[in-house]
């Protein structure tokens, strides 16, 4: 009897997670948990390759979320090896502009792009706007900044460090976009953190 083929990944490949279905179910729960309570900080501890220039949480929620149709952007001088990684484990493409991409990825020491140039959705489909993945220094120590609007029952205090000086600006003209506007996932090391464009951000 003929055995059936299966399709191996290069020597030299990283794996995804161990559990594949079990790892991808719990990083997309902590990813709701994040954006269903902006500012709370969530710890990811995933069982997954991790490539050069990625951190644990940004690897984990890009292999839970990102598919062949939830095309990615990575910035430019962003390591191959990312994106080899990431296509080979979830089929998502690699698109040439932000604004084409679903999930845009920004590991340490890339500049973020402007939130005006990415995808804010259609007024028929909000849903299908882009999500920022954007690695900063850290969540814990940094410019103090209080939270409020759905999920916060009163405000939530949240410290950044690694956002761009403008940053308030930006969030400000996307958050007065609703429907429309776009979400951000931080993350730092192993931690994660949600700010949905419904969040209000003051410092």
């Amino acid at each position: 009897m003929q055995e059936a083929m299966t399709f191996r990944a290069p020597a030299a490949m990283l794996p995804g997670f161990d559990d594949p279905v079990a790892g991808a179910q719990a990083v997309f729960r902590n990813v709701l948990h994040a954006l269903s309570h902006p500012g709370r900080i969530v710890q990811l501890d995933p069982a997954c390759g991790v490539p050069p220039g990625l951190s644990p949480a940004m690897t984990a929620v890009l292999l839970a979320l990102a598919d062949g149709d939830a095309p990615l952007w990575l910035p430019p001088g962003a390591s191959g090896d990312v994106a080899r990684f990431l296509r080979f484990h979830t089929g998502s493409r690699v698109m040439g502009r932000p604004a084409m991409a679903t999930f845009v990825a920004i590991p340490a020491g890339f500049p973020m792009p402007e939130l005006a140039d990415l995808n804010p959705g259609d007024p028929s489909y909000p849903d299908r706007s882009a999500t920022l993945v954007l690695e900063v220094q850290s969540l814990r120590d940094g410019t103090p900044y209080t939270l409020s609007g759905p999920g916060i029952p009163d405000t939530q205090a949240l410290a950044i460090q690694g956002l761009p000086p403008d940053f308030p600006v930006q969030w400000q003209a996307n958050h007065e976009r609703f429907p429309l506007g776009v979400d951000i996932l931080l993350t730092s090391g192993r931690l994660l953190c949600g700010l949905p464009r419904t969040c209000r951000m003051e410092c």
